[in-house]
């Protein structure tokens, strides 16, 4: 117990104040990941890990960025640096302006006028995993009608989906 006169013990210089936990590393990476990507030319993080969705999967397998630079003080006019493979280079190189005008577009403003090359070795972007193919078994004839009257298409195909499972999983029990 402290008395009228004492005052209540003040935290530490360096002490962390308590009651607030960790915090995720989700909220953490979006941070640490932009300011590297500045670091190294890129506003936008996005345009590296969209780069299939601006150019297409064709030319993101042969190509990807580097770098964008803009004028000091700009943020308008800037030089995309591409890194290429040597055997696609020839291609890429015509292409440029389509090239120029998706990034464009994907800003939303004319962000790059130039597009330099450089010819090295390109990651092939990460592999997406086909969707599965919905399942082709038939909704048990007792749920099937009751579901047709459903107005909604995504609450029936997620009803549907439901009663597929139900009778996949009857079909599995062992008694």
């Amino acid at each position: 117990m402290t008395s009228k006169g004492d005052k209540p013990a003040a935290p530490r210089r360096f002490e962390r104040p308590r009651g607030l936990g960790a915090r995720p590393i989700s909220e953490l990476m979006p941070e640490v990941g932009r300011t590297a990507f500045r670091r190294f030319g890129f506003i936008q993080s996005s345009v590296v890990t969209r780069w299939p969705e601006i150019v297409g999967p064709a030319h993101a397998r042969v190509c990807a960025p580097e770098a964008i630079r803009f004028p000091p003080g700009e943020k308008t006019d800037g030089i995309l640096q591409l890194v290429v493979v040597p055997a696609h280079a020839p291609l890429i190189q015509h292409v440029v302006p389509e090239i120029m005008e998706r990034v464009n577009r994907f800003f939303g403003y004319k962000a790059v006028a130039k597009v330099k090359l450089r010819q090295g070795e390109v990651k092939p972007p990460p592999a997406t995993k086909p969707a599965a193919p919905p399942s082709l078994r038939p909704i048990p004839l007792e749920l099937g009608d009751s579901l047709r009257d459903i107005g909604d298409p995504e609450l029936r195909a997620v009803l549907e989906s439901l009663a597929r499972s139900l009778g996949e999983n009857e079909g599995t029990e062992t008694k």
